[in-house]
C-alpha cells in the first residue's frame, strides 16, 4: 500500500445517507454481508458515489470483453499504477474467471513474457495507454483482428476506469480488508506494493 492508514475514513453504516444507503446495501449483499473499503471510502461522496458506480459496473459486469480478458486489462493497470488495494482485490476475481496463478505473477512482466498472441496484444494495448494514453496505428489493427469496435471501446475505458480507481485508492489511502489475500506474497513484503 502506498499508505499505510487512510486520507479519508471508510463510511460506517452510522454515516450512510439516503444517497448512499441503498448501493450500500446492494454491494453489502452482493459481498457476504460486508462493504469493502473501496465502497465506504468512496461513500464519503455521495453524488459522486452514486454517479461513479454506474459507470464501474458497466465496465466490471455489463462491457462487451470477456471477463478473463477483462482481469488481465485490471489487473496489469493495478500493477503499473502501483495500486495494491485494486491488484490484490482482483487477484481473486481473475482467479474465479480462469486467470491462473502464473498468469497473475507474469503479469508484472508485462506483455513480453510468454503470452499468446492475443493476449500479448492486449495487454500492450494496456500498457500503450497508460504511458502515453494513446493505442498505436500496429497495436489498434493487432487489437481488431481479435476484437470488435465495441470491444476495443471497452478495452479503453476498463484501463482508463482501473486507472482512475486507482489512483483515487492510492490517494485516499483505501487499505485492504484483513482477510484479503497478498498474491503473490513478494509484492506486498515491507507492506508496500513495489514501484514498477
Amino acid at each position: 500500500m502506498r499508505l499505510s492508514r487512510p486520507r479519508i475514513e471508510p463510511a460506517t453504516e452510522a454515516d450512510w445517507t439516503e444517497d448512499t444507503r441503498p448501493t450500500l446495501t446492494a454491494v453489502r449483499d452482493g459481498n457476504a454481508g460486508r462493504v469493502l473499503n473501496v465502497f465506504a471510502t468512496m461513500a464519503r461522496h455521495p453524488k459522486l458515489f452514486k454517479r461513479w458506480i454506474v459507470f464501474a459496473n458497466h465496465v466490471l459486469g455489463g462491457s462487451t470483453l470477456p471477463a478473463r480478458e477483462r482481469e488481465l486489462i485490471i489487473l496489469r493497470t493495478g500493477y503499473v499504477a502501483k495500486s495494491g488495494y485494486e491488484w490484490a482485490q482482483h487477484v481473486a476475481i481473475a482467479r474465479r474467471v480462469g486467470v491462473t496463478d502464473a498468469e497473475i505473477e507474469r503479469l508484472i512482466d508485462g506483455p513480453t513474457t510468454g503470452w499468446a498472441d492475443a493476449d500479448r496484444v492486449l495487454l500492450q494495448a494496456t500498457d500503450e495507454l497508460l504511458a502515453d494514453h494513446f493505442i498505436t496505428d500496429a497495436t489498434w489493427t493487432a487489437l481488431r483482428a481479435t476484437w470488435s469496435q465495441q470491444q476495443c471501446m471497452d478495452i479503453v475505458f476498463a484501463v482508463g476506469q482501473y486507472c482512475l480507481v486507482s489512483m483515487a485508492l492510492n490517494t485516499f489511502g483505501v487499505q485492504l480488508e484483513d482477510d484479503t489475500e497478498r498474491f503473490p506474497p513478494a509484492l506486498f513484503a515491507g507492506g508496500r506494493f513495489p514501484a514498477r
